[in-house]
């Protein structure tokens, strides 16, 4: 389990209050086919004092396997990863897990239509990696049961 999982809980009702009593709080695990990305998102999560990446993934079989395993409480993922992408295992996971935040991480800007695709998937929110040092700052919005669909800003931190 993540380290910051609680054994005891079975229903996604807990996962919104559990979300609540610990806000600064989070484990996340990050999905992408690229090993130099998955450093570098960890990296970046890391930043953050309270959080930890409790898993990392290479495609969308994997992510799914390791959500239902750890019970993260956010999981990023690839769009473009091989097998199943990042849409696909979005609404895997979603099946079993309607409430746990998921983050589409792309190269691709950030459309109305990939935002639309990404929503009926069970994402709550897309970011290109053009501006992927906006990560900390989308996960913290996820975490405050608010969507993250931002196109590329011009003056955005390019990594």
């Amino acid at each position: 389990m993540c380290p910051l999982r609680s054994s005891s809980r079975t229903a996604e009702a807990p996962i919104l209050q559990r979300r609540d009593a610990l806000a600064a709080q989070a484990s996340i695990l990050i999905a992408d086919d690229d090993d130099a990305i998955r450093r570098l998102l960890r990296r970046l999560i890391e930043t953050h004092g309270d959080w930890t990446v409790c898993a990392d993934a290479r495609d969308g079989h994997e992510a799914v396997d390791k959500t239902e395993e750890l019970k993260p409480d956010v999981v990023v993922l690839d769009l473009a990863m091989p097998d199943m992408n990042g849409l696909q295992a979005a609404r895997e996971i979603s099946r079993n897990h309607p409430g746990l935040p998921m983050l589409l991480f792309t190269v691709q800007q950030v459309s109305n239509e990939l935002r639309y695709q990404a929503l009926n998937a069970g994402c709550r929110g897309a970011l290109s990696k053009n501006t992927g040092s906006e990560i900390v700052h989308a996960i913290e919005v996820l975490l405050n049961h608010q969507n993250f669909f931002q196109p590329i800003r011009s003056d955005a931190p390019v990594w």
